[in-house]
């Protein structure tokens, strides 16, 4: 799955089981040029990262709720109601969207 931005292709990988879940960014040292879908996730914490990234909430059909920009190590984000979906994304790509948007997500196509 991908985020595609103006030209971009950024690529997402959705985090299903719980051990992939728990790990998430954790200890990643270098920069992230990949975004990490946690679904079903209403609360977020940014604690053990090591490197300040964007996060996007959407609702179940990917318009976008909530946005948080450079988001720093050590910080929470509790549980919004409308929450579906969770993107840490690589910083400065929640700039390109707006409240209400709808996330451009592309599925690869099945062979």
């Amino acid at each position: 799955m991908y985020l595609k931005i103006k030209k971009k292709k950024i690529k997402i990988y959705e985090l299903t089981n719980f051990w992939d879940r728990l790990k998430g960014l954790k200890f990643v040292l270098e920069p992230i040029d990949y975004g990490l879908k946690f679904p079903k996730k209403k609360f977020t914490t940014t604690i053990f990262l090591c490197q300040k990234i964007d996060i996007i909430l959407t609702t179940k059909d990917e318009k976008i709720v909530y946005l948080y920009e450079n988001m720093s190590p050590e910080k929470y984000i509790f549980p919004k109601k409308e929450v579906y979906n969770t993107y840490f994304l690589p910083q400065k790509t929640a700039c390109n969207f707006k409240i209400g948007d709808k996330l451009p997500i592309i599925l690869p196509k099945n062979k």
